[in-house]
């Protein structure tokens, strides 16, 4: 609808199959419950990481997952027979031992009679720096699915290929035909974050850090594009996809924007405002997005380069 030049999209409070955006307040483990049976073809999340974010509480990590267990089995039984589930985690953390969440979930969901169909990697250039061990500079997103029948559109997610007129050079009845397939070729498991994503056949897809035009006051934002990106492979126009721990909105701004409707349950009030607001930017033109494909800005080393102390400057490496 629209009114005085804006649009006013139906952002509904409670589950409505007529809505856009439906943003559910509360603990999710008890706003699931409103949702129909099998009434969700995509759910995907990035859960709390249990590392003392301001709306975590620590626990041990075998009290982590038995918190979650009566969430997951609501997202077990709407999630749709044809649907996927995509769940996006880093690592836990205790006296600075790190534990993998993606290995301690995979049996976890295996139990529960999903379907491990890829382990992606999600790697990226920024992020906080360790003392005591490397880096951290990925994260693992598992795409599991109900059943052997899913929906799964690889050609909306194709990236062009690496040599596009390549052709077939053995003799047969191919030969001179192209060899790759005239849409581009498979992104792979691994979404790299790097400046030329569309000649090297990667997904480019930055963390949400201070310079990101998506960024709000949430301490672990979901960029709109990893989102997307699942939503067009996964999805079909229509669909429902949900996040059960929706934060400011990102899972619910990727359905809209293609074409589906979204569902997000978040417990902080202030998270839910900013979603509601980032919804109604978004159908007004005003939303903070980086577009799918966007490069990478790569500083080139000189922006302050007045800075750089003298014997840095004048200093030659001698091979």
């Amino acid at each position: 609808m629209k009114q005085n030049g804006l649009w006013t999209p139906t952002i509904a409070e409670s589950f409505d199959p007529n809505a856009e955006a439906v943003v559910l307040a509360g603990n999710s483990e008890e706003t699931l419950k409103m949702l129909p049976r099998g009434s969700m073809k995509l759910i995907i999340t990035s859960p709390p990481y249990n590392i003392g974010k301001a709306y975590e509480r620590p626990a041990a990590l075998s009290e982590y997952l038995k918190n979650l267990t009566p969430i997951v089995d609501q997202l077990i039984r709407v999630l749709a027979e044809d649907g996927s589930l995509c769940w996006q985690v880093g690592n836990y953390v205790e006296n600075s031992e790190i534990f993998p969440l993606d290995i301690f979930y995979y049996p976890y969901f295996k139990e529960r009679g999903l379907k491990l169909r890829n382990r992606i990697v999600w790697y990226f250039d920024h992020g906080l720096h360790a003392s005591k061990r490397f880096s951290g500079r990925y994260e693992v997103l598992l795409w599991f699915t109900k059943s052997d029948e899913y929906t799964f559109n690889l050609d909306s997610v194709r990236v062009p290929s690496k040599y596009p007129g390549k052709t077939n050079y053995k003799p047969g009845k191919d030969y001179g035909k192209p060899s790759g397939n005239p849409l581009g070729k498979n992104p792979s498991d691994i979404w790299k974050l790097i400046q030329h994503e569309w000649e090297q056949g990667l997904w480019c897809i930055p963390n949400v850090k201070a310079n990101h035009p998506e960024k709000t006051i949430h301490p672990c934002q979901f960029p709109i594009e990893l989102v997307e990106r699942c939503v067009l492979a996964l999805t079909n126009p229509g669909d429902w996809v949900l996040d059960p721990f929706s934060g400011v909105g990102s899972a619910i701004l990727a359905a809209v924007r293609r074409g589906r409707k979204g569902i997000g349950c978040e417990r902080e009030e202030q998270y839910s405002q900013i979603a509601h607001q980032r919804i109604m930017d978004f159908y007004n033109g005003s939303l903070g997005y980086r577009p799918l494909g966007k490069q990478i800005h790569q500083p080139t080393g000189r922006e302050k380069v007045s800075q750089v102390p003298l014997e840095w400057s004048e200093r030659k490496v001698t091979l």
